[in-house]
């Protein structure tokens, strides 16, 4: 039978954090600065990796009959009054760069055109990301796909073809990459959430999947999601989900982020790494029950 001492120097080890957890704020800021710091403050308390905003230029990203719609919102009576009033500045996310930098928190965004993504360059974030509605736009993948950042890309409203070509793309510039599986509706319908598709494109694929979550209020899907072997998460947050905004209803609260991001390192640690091995909790009763 092994010594004690042999026993217990294997079994020394620590359980590190395996999955990459953003906090999405994309526009949830409605605008300003001030929400959009106080939703940066709540992630690096809550212990998120990163927090992710997204970048558009209206004008490139949608028509002008789309634009010349009426909606009524805090900005105005139109779509592009709307739209425009939640896009932030290059000035504005320079001060969103440097408050990140001061709190020592990484962040990154998903750009919706080519445009976009050359001007978000300066910032020199370590991550990319491919937003679902961007999949098919090729020129725009390989401008994200030059860069050859770590890039997350979410693959709802998609088919395997889709996630192939996307994968093909990548694999040319030789641009590491992971997928997310996702749902494109806000809030997406809990029978739908198909989580079994991250296995699948772990199996085809042969790279990391995570998931990005888009569900109304629970955290629950995303903790499924890392039972299955998820290796990133990004969900939606907000300071109240009755804000004003089309993606507020599908985010998580404050109090929600932090539980989740407490849940998910809890089940890393009672998930471990699958070695069959002997505990030191265990040895005082292998003493009294084998020796």
């Amino acid at each position: 039978m092994l010594g004690t001492k042999k026993i217990y120097n294997i079994i020394k080890r620590n359980v590190s954090n395996l999955v990459f957890i953003t906090a999405e704020i994309g526009i949830n800021h409605n605008g300003s600065i001030e929400i959009a710091k106080k939703l940066i403050d709540i992630a690096k308390s809550a212990g998120c990796d990163a927090v992710k905003f997204q970048k558009r230029n209206i004008e490139k990203v949608y028509s002008k009959k789309l634009l010349e719609q009426p909606r009524e919102s805090p900005w105005g009576t139109t779509q592009r009054a709307q739209k425009l009033g939640l896009e932030f500045s290059e000035k504005e996310y320079k001060a969103i760069d440097n408050y990140c930098k001061k709190k020592k928190i990484p962040w990154y965004f998903s750009c919706w055109d080519v445009d976009s993504q050359i001007q978000m360059r300066k910032f020199n974030t370590k991550y990319n990301k491919v937003a679902s509605a961007m999949l098919v736009h090729t020129k725009l993948l390989e401008e994200i796909a030059k860069e050859k950042k770590y890039t997350f890309i979410s693959t709802g409203m998609s088919t395997i073809k889709d996630v192939e070509n996307v994968v093909k793309i990548f694999k040319k510039f030789k641009c590491t990459f992971e997928l997310l599986h996702s749902h494109s509706s806000y809030p997406m319908p809990i029978n739908e959430a198909n989580l079994k598709v991250i296995q699948t494109l772990q199996k085809k694929f042969k790279c990391k999947v995570g998931y990005s979550g888009h569900e109304t209020g629970s955290y629950l899907v995303c903790i499924c999601a890392v039972m299955l072997g998820a290796t990133s998460i990004e969900r939606h947050i907000t300071l109240d989900r009755a804000m004003y905004g089309s993606d507020q209803a599908a985010s998580l609260g404050p109090e929600g982020i932090f539980r989740m991001v407490r849940d998910i390192r809890n089940i890393e640690k009672i998930l471990g790494d699958g070695k069959k091995i002997i505990w030191a909790s265990e040895l005082p009763v292998m003493k009294k029950l084998r020796e």
